[in-house]
């Protein structure tokens, strides 16, 4: 099975990076359906999900965050069909192990998003990185290392979107948030973006068919 949300982030990612890309990647959404709802194991599901890109390599940049919406689909559809205590168990263990390097950090943020879904409260860039990253506390440093260009630049919520597209262009290359920066910033300032916002987004992107699948995978989790 595919979760609602998940489906309609498949659609809305791959027509983002149809409309402002130069490959027709729309043409896949039944293709990744197939994958996505398929009864496989969850690394059956990884590598038929990777055999995708790999023929179509148009796609590889973004590879990865369709691996952390096949996870988020795990999470919410797949493993109702386990044992509940399933992700306490050895073979998860092993499964986390060996996909330990796949994957972006656009996975805690879909995390978040369901949580606020659950807890019926809207998504904030302060509670995302406080209350869920915890990243002031002490033994959660690895985040705050992580997240530091997103810490240290919060008061852009407040900014034009040109302005977050600038300082986007300034994050460090090896930063694991230099890709999210843009797309992330801009959904946090404004989770209900219409048509009007999306198009300003899209004009100061930093690399238009990405930010814009980004950001429709988020628009799709609210």
């Amino acid at each position: 099975m595919t979760d609602p949300k998940v489906r309609s982030a498949i659609t809305g990612a791959l027509k983002a990076f149809t409309q402002y890309g130069s490959f027709d990647a729309a043409a896949l959404i039944e293709k990744f359906d197939t994958v996505f709802a398929s009864d496989d194991d969850f690394l059956t599901k990884v590598d038929s999900l990777d055999a995708v890109f790999d023929e179509h390599p148009q796609l590889e940049e973004i590879r990865e965050i369709f691996f952390d919406m096949l996870m988020i689909n795990f999470f919410s559809e797949d493993v109702k069909k386990l044992e509940d205590d399933y992700l306490e168990t050895q073979e998860w263990e092993d499964i986390e192990e060996q996909t330990l390097d796949r994957g972006s950090e656009l996975l805690n943020l879909l995390l978040y998003l369901n949580e606020c879904e659950d807890e019926n409260i809207d998504p904030e860039l302060e509670d995302y990185l406080k209350e869920f990253l915890l990243v002031d506390e002490d033994e959660f440093q690895d985040e705050y290392r992580i997240y530091e260009p997103v810490i240290a630049h919060q008061v852009l919520i407040e900014s034009p979107v040109s302005e977050i597209s600038k300082v986007a262009k300034t994050i460090a290359e090896d930063s694991e948030v230099k890709e999210l920066f843009y797309p992330m910033i801009c959904f946090f300032q404004n989770p209900e973006a219409g048509e009007a916002e999306k198009s300003a987004i899209a004009d100061n992107a930093v690399n238009k068919p990405f930010d814009m699948a980004v950001l429709e995978i988020l628009l799709s989790f609210k």
